[in-house]
């Protein structure tokens, strides 16, 4: 581990890590421009449904696309295609904004969604010298920029609410990929190549370990878990409780908060607490939290609630992320990636289905259906527990 620090510190590292900012900056936008939209004043869940599910299709169409496009045209270009492709979906989505017809921002949701799932692909590629030193700290490092960029995209929805309009807003929004297009563009980056995939073999023995099953299960419903919250927190607090919809996005900032200092202080005292004691209390006290957010009437019991979930949900993306990497050593960034694709899709399709569930019954359901996902996550750690005991590997202290 002697080159460590070497290794992320350099110029070419931080411009690939920076993607991951990139990346929290185009997933968390529809969850804040959605009060900017103002769907806060109508009852069309079915449509936010949508927004959602059309995301998730073009984040796994851009995976796709991007691993044909790789080995072809290399990293640098597939990243400047992606913010391109990003930026011009921002600035189409800034034209058909309210009043325009709902089908032209599913179609510009889409396209970002590829955009995003170009530059995910790309970017963990780009890794590959960082993830090789140390894949745990490596991919703790990503997670805390990428929950980062969430908290950025959020403050300045809800900075800029009553200031701009909601195509200015978008417009400010597209101009960040812009500038991170002319960051890739210029200067050292990563010349890794793109790797090989893993033998078939090695992957089917792979699919047929349940510890591997477990954990990858572990991480779709936990991304469910925290993109529920992330998409709904702030129509749930305006059409629950009467909070406007800039201090509604405060809140969903607050969120972003709780989880971006959980992950830097879980990444902290992991070498010094047994890592399955903190993922059990990590899970109960985000269940306790969405039973508070579930239940409560007033600004207290929010903002308590959502420490909770924050503070709870903060630590199991780390820990997670440092089984795979003590259970499977020889898994590539390239690899990782498929993991991280999957659990990503979750976490849209985790919104989009309470989209639909809303328009059924209520918005009061947006809290049930992450509480349910956490007991789901509580027996997956029971389970990936008991399997580690079983099969005779530690599960990292």
């Amino acid at each position: 581990m002697a080159h460590t620090g070497e290794t992320l510190g350099t110029s070419a590292a931080r411009k690939a890590l920076s993607g991951f900012f990139l990346a929290g900056l185009f997933l968390a936008f529809l969850g804040a421009i959605l009060p900017a939209w103002g769907y806060h004043l109508t009852s069309q869940y079915d449509i936010i449904g949508h927004y959602f599910l059309s995301m998730s299709l073009g984040l796994l169409a851009g995976a796709r696309a991007a691993r044909e496009l790789l080995p072809r045209k290399g990293i640098r270009f597939t990243i400047l295609l992606a913010c391109g492709v990003c930026c011009g979906a921002l600035l189409f989505l800034a034209l058909v904004s309210p009043p325009a017809a709902s089908w032209w921002r599913v179609f510009g949701l889409l396209v970002l969604g590829c955009g995003a799932g170009l530059l995910n692909t790309a970017v963990f590629h780009a890794i590959t010298p960082a993830y090789r030193d140390d894949p745990a700290a490596t991919i703790n490092l990503a997670g805390i920029l990428f929950v980062l960029g969430c908290l950025v995209m959020t403050l300045l929805v809800a900075g800029t609410f009553y200031v701009y309009t909601t195509p200015s807003i978008l417009f400010l929004t597209a101009m960040i990929p812009f500038f991170f297009t002319a960051l890739y563009a210029h200067g050292p980056f990563p010349a890794t190549p793109v790797e090989d995939h893993l033998p078939i073999r090695q992957v089917l023995s792979d699919f047929r370990n349940p510890g591997a099953i477990l954990m990858a299960l572990l991480l779709f419903f936990q991304f469910g878990n925290e993109w529920a919250i992330a998409g709904w927190l702030p129509l749930f607090l305006i059409q629950r409780l009467g909070v406007n919809p800039a201090s509604s996005l405060m809140f969903l900032a607050l969120y972003w908060l709780a989880l971006l200092v959980g992950r830097l202080v879980a990444q902290a005292i992991l070498p010094r607490v047994r890592h399955g004691r903190l993922l059990l209390a990590s899970v109960v006290s985000a269940m306790f939290g969405c039973l508070i957010l579930s239940l409560t009437d007033n600004l207290f019991g929010a903002g308590s609630g959502i420490l909770f979930v924050g503070g709870g949900f903060a630590v199991v993306y780390p820990l997670a992320g440092e089984m795979i990497g003590d259970r499977f050593p020889y898994y590539r960034p390239g690899v990782f990636n498929g993991i991280f694709t999957i659990a990503v899709t979750g976490g849209l399709l985790a919104p989009a289905t309470l989209g639909y569930f809303a328009t059924l019954w209520d918005v009061r359901v947006v809290m049930w259906l992450p509480l349910a996902g956490t007991v789901m996550v509580l027996i997956l750690v029971l389970l990936i527990w008991l399997e580690t005991k079983l099969s005779g590997k530690a599960m990292a202290r």
